[in-house]
């Protein structure tokens, strides 16, 4: 039989494998995170039918004769490191990887890798794909909770119970600002300058602690004032305590007992001269301690609490952005909940409102307390040979030996400069100008093959008809 015919069948199996390729391709190019695969041919054995011959003395050397066998599928490539286009959701858990890298995922044994971040969480809270594989990363430093342990991935639940709140802390810091204008009428006067400062406990219950400011007229010095505590009261505007009683020097009506730097009230003193704060109670001390503490066992001690494995006893009032200067007689003077670089101020309990993810893909959650808490990374692989990967199915991959195993541990985003972008998906990678072109070409091939054998045919039908 003749060569030609299976040359012309091998070219019509290579030509129908492409045209399945681009079939596929065209059919996914909606499909989110798809990767276009394409098909390269390779020929195949050939026959010799003369040998290469050397020169002598007296004949020239003559070459090697040989026919081919037709064509095969050499590869079929899947093209993972384009990246398709950005479409915008707006969920804040659909992820796009501007990178080589892919995402790691898990459904019992052994781990997968995709393109394709459409992610959700299920009932308890696990960040999953649509289909129903965790989403794996790294977890919070248990022994610093600002920072993510990098440790073999692990399933992430950013909306777990324990994420869902966050814990309420106490405030363990103000500061007093403003001016004090020794001509403003309302610091010589019985009620004083009021002045008010809101203040969280340890349970995350706010209460307002009132003060007033008063000239101290009993001393010659007019660089003198004290801040006398008058009353703190509740949420509801209920008085935890009373008005002083004259019998004892603290407010402790009401079974708790208010004081600051151990008195209910304390002196502030102002350079005379250049109107600067100098001191609060002693010479030297730029702050003072305000305490709420209970008078007997029942009551609950809410003011005192651990924060950050440092014992709090009260809330440390700065008074050092003070000062005493002419203001047209109006004393602006305000306490400020928190340290001046804003820290202690407290919270009171906070309910999970919004998930943020960062270009590093790290997860945090915001909270109506206004607290923002890192709940986990999420993790990326990388492969020597992406391309090696081997597809299984639902827009995931398996590695393979070619293209290098994963260690367990998986890398970040951005370790060599890449991106995770949040509420973004990846489209398909598929060019349909390029796909319809390669369509015209392999079928323009597939014809072209088909007459390989027709022609083939003719010429068998002739040499069997010579018996005529």
């Amino acid at each position: 039989m003749m060569r030609s015919l299976y040359s012309g069948v091998a070219g019509l199996k290579t030509h129908q494998t492409k045209m399945d390729v681009i079939g596929n391709n065209i059919a996914n190019v909606n499909t989110i995170g798809f990767k276009t695969s394409s098909v390269l041919f390779r020929d195949v054995l050939y026959q010799t039918t003369a040998t290469a011959t050397g020169a002598t003395d007296t004949t020239g050397g003559t070459n090697a004769s040989q026919i081919g066998l037709g064509t095969k599928v050499s590869s079929i490539a899947t093209n993972i490191s384009e990246s398709g286009a950005a479409q915008s959701t707006n969920n804040p858990y659909d992820l796009m990887l501007n990178a080589e890298s892919l995402f790691i995922v898990s459904r019992g044994a052994g781990n997968y890798f995709t393109k394709v971040g459409n992610f959700q969480v299920d009932a308890a809270g696990c960040l999953v794909t649509s289909n129903g594989y965790q989403v794996m990363g790294w977890q919070v430093d248990p022994e610093d909770p600002s920072q993510i342990r990098k440790d073999t991935v692990s399933a992430l639940y950013p909306e777990s119970e324990e994420n869902k709140v966050s814990a309420p802390e106490q405030t363990s810091a103000a500061y007093m600002t403003g001016n004090v204008d020794f001509t403003d009428p309302e610091l010589i006067s019985a009620d004083g300058k009021a002045i008010s400062l809101s203040v969280y406990d340890s349970l995350g219950y706010p209460y307002t602690i009132k003060f007033k400011l008063t000239k101290d007229t009993a001393q010659a010095d007019s660089s003198l004032y004290n801040l006398e505590i008058q009353s703190v009261t509740d949420a509801n505007n209920v008085e935890i305590l009373g008005t002083d009683d004259a019998a004892t020097p603290d407010v402790t009506e009401g079974g708790y007992t208010a004081t600051i730097a151990g008195a209910n009230s304390i002196q502030v003193k102002f350079n005379a001269d250049t109107g600067a704060f100098e001191y609060v109670g002693t010479a030297g001390n730029d702050t003072a301690l305000l305490q709420i503490m209970p008078n007997n066992a029942d009551k609950g001690n809410v003011f005192q609490s651990v924060i950050n494995g440092e014992p709090v006893e009260g809330i440390t009032i700065d008074f050092s952005n003070l000062t005493r200067y002419e203001s047209d007689g109006n004393a602006t003077a305000k306490m400020v909940r928190g340290a001046t670089d804003a820290t202690g101020g407290g919270r009171s309990m906070g309910k999970l409102t919004d998930i943020s993810i960062d270009t590093s893909g790290k997860i945090f959650g915001v909270y109506t307390n206004g607290e923002t808490k890192l709940l986990g990374q999420i993790a990326v692989a990388k492969f020597s040979n992406v391309m090696g990967l081997e597809s299984v199915g639902n827009s995931m991959y398996a590695a393979t030996q070619n293209s290098g195993d994963f260690d367990g541990i998986g890398s970040a985003v951005d370790e060599d400069g890449g991106t995770m972008s949040q509420g973004v998906l990846e489209m398909s990678n598929v060019d349909l100008s390029s796909e319809f072109t390669e369509m015209i070409t392999t079928q323009r091939g597939f014809q072209a093959n088909s007459r390989i054998i027709t022609t083939s045919d003719s010429m068998l039908e002739e040499l069997v008809n010579l018996k005529r």
